[in-house]
């Protein structure tokens, strides 16, 4: 079943023959790179990765990093998403704003390069849930082929494993802004302070962590099997956090799930 899959997908990427690949250096979209260059070859396939406010450090040298290992042609790019009008509002579309300006920046340079399509990981759990950043995609003729294939992220894991991919176990990430609550400004500051919060707690040792801000809270989301090590270190935690800019500093019990902002929405 997963092999039928993984062959759809590499038929998709033969019949779109030169692609530009979105590239953000995590799970999903490493995958699809690799199979893109394993199936075209160098010479046809272009990987784009935004560098802007958003985005950590850490994550564009990763980026960089694993191009280098794929040997696929790289180009970093910048652009800024809190200079995009209705972005910094942070309602319920903002992917959309996000994803839009990501495109307008590609496409062109898949024009002028000559490739033929623009695609990103997309993947079929994404149907699922909210994401904005899905009409975008449709507006600027982006396809998601992954999702196209009907992988999953825990086929995608697996597949990554058997190619060796060092990303197959990494931690799913997702831009600093959705750390932030609806409705709430997002400014530098505030995705600087979950940036700095995000990356003191994995140098502790947990492996899945968002800072989920609420104003002058940090509602701290780590998987079940770190919240002792949350716990034994929870002075340091809280201190250092106060330090970065929060004024209360909580554990959330329910532990790190994907998308919670959104339980917010009426959608």
């Amino acid at each position: 079943m997963v092999k039928d899959k993984c062959k759809r997908l590499k038929d998709i990427l033969r019949e779109m023959e030169r692609v530009v690949v979105a590239f953000s250096g995590g799970v999903d979209s490493t995958f699809l790179l690799k199979v893109a260059y394993d199936v075209l070859g160098k010479d046809n396939v272009l990987a784009v990765t935004a560098n802007s406010e958003t985005y950590p450090q850490r994550e564009l040298e990763e980026a960089k990093i694993l191009a280098d290992w794929i040997g696929v042609q790289h180009q970093v790019i910048e652009t800024s998403e809190l200079s995009i009008p209705g972005y910094t509002e942070n309602d319920q579309n903002r992917c959309y704003f996000c994803k839009n300006s990501l495109f307008e920046h590609v496409v062109p340079i898949m024009k002028e390069k000559g490739y033929h399509n623009v695609i990103y990981g997309l993947i079929a759990d994404d149907m699922n849930e909210h994401r904005p950043g899905m009409r975008a995609a449709q507006e600027h003729g982006v396809r998601g082929p992954l999702q196209e294939a009907q992988l999953f992220k825990d086929e995608i894991r697996a597949l990554s494993k058997e190619l060796e991919i060092p990303t197959w176990n990494k931690p799913s990430f997702a831009c600093l802004s959705s750390r932030i609550a609806y409705g709430e400004e997002i400014t530098q500051e505030k995705l600087t302070k979950v940036e700095k919060s995000e990356e003191y707690l994995r140098n502790l040792g947990v492996r899945q962590v968002r800072v989920r801000t609420h104003e002058e809270i940090a509602r701290i989301e780590v998987e079940p099997t770190d919240m002792s090590l949350v716990l034994a270190n929870h002075d340091d935690i809280m201190n250092q956090l106060q330090q970065f800019g929060y004024k209360f500093v909580t554990l959330d019990l329910q532990g790190y799930k994907s998308g919670s902002m959104n339980k917010v929405l009426s959608i």
